[in-house]
């Protein structure tokens, strides 16, 4: 890979656009939408909904009934005035627009506490994901069976992206590690990976990296929690009774 071609994810995310099946351009903050409308329409399926309105839809989701029906008119579908959405209908449109109808293979690389975590979450089969494949680079773990699969060595790790087709790779190993895990993941032909590890990744162009970093997530919750604890307005139901009273006095 030459220098010139490698560009760090994230920092443009908000503005790039992908294509969906059919090849429409849909913004990817869309796409990341349709993966919450989707969660809230199989909970509704689940629960017998037949039909669901774009404010009902929205309010599950939590954003505003107009980004709602922007977003779902990418997919072609506007609803019918007075009925709303049909939940089985929408629900296939998303799928199909996410490309979930095809049990896209996934090789999860690290096991670890977060990785043997990941490797036993039942979440995934159900939303359109096999997990096909665990690699680790530790003696103590490659050959053993976790979560009724074989944990195989890192360094077959090109062998098994062929073998089992892998779609998508979840990347949960130390930061020290993370770049040449990615790397080997580029040159094996996986496009597509999920990042654990606390470290910007180097990809080329046509790679596609989300980035889950928990540690930060919780900073920005520290910060916002921080902010309410230091404004008057913000105290706990049973500090605001004692306020008033020593205003009356």
């Amino acid at each position: 890979m030459q220098p010139g071609q490698l560009n760090a994810v994230g920092e443009h995310a908000g503005q790039r656009s992908v294509a969906a099946g059919d090849q429409r351009v849909i913004p990817e903050a869309t796409v990341a939408r349709l993966a919450t409308y989707l969660r809230a329409l199989v909970g509704m399926g689940e629960l017998g909904v037949a039909t669901v309105s774009s404010e009902s839809l929205a309010a599950a989701a939590g954003v505003n009934s107009a980004k709602l029906r922007k977003d779902l008119s990418y997919l072609g579908s506007y609803g019918v005035r007075g009925v709303g959405y049909e939940v089985a209908v929408l629900t296939e449109q998303i799928h199909k627009t996410l490309g979930l109808h095809q049990n896209r293979a996934v090789a999860l690389i690290g096991l670890g506490h977060l990785g043997q975590a990941l490797a036993g979450y039942a979440g995934f089969a159900s939303r359109g994901f096999r997990i096909a494949a665990l690699i680790d680079a530790s003696p103590a773990l490659v050959g053993t069976q976790v979560h009724g699969l074989i944990v195989q060595h890192v360094d077959s790790l090109a062998e098994v992206v062929e073998r089992e087709s892998i779609a998508i790779a979840v990347v949960a190993v130390p930061a020290v590690a993370a770049q040449d895990v990615c790397d080997r993941l580029v040159a094996s032909g996986v496009t597509s990976i999920l990042n654990f590890a606390p470290t910007v990744l180097t990809v080329p162009p046509h790679v596609d990296v989300r980035k889950v970093d928990l540690a930060a997530e919780l900073q920005i919750l520290s910060f916002h929690d921080n902010r309410k604890a230091a404004r008057p307005d913000c105290a706990g139901s049973d500090a605001a009774p004692a306020t008033k009273v020593a205003v009356v006095r």
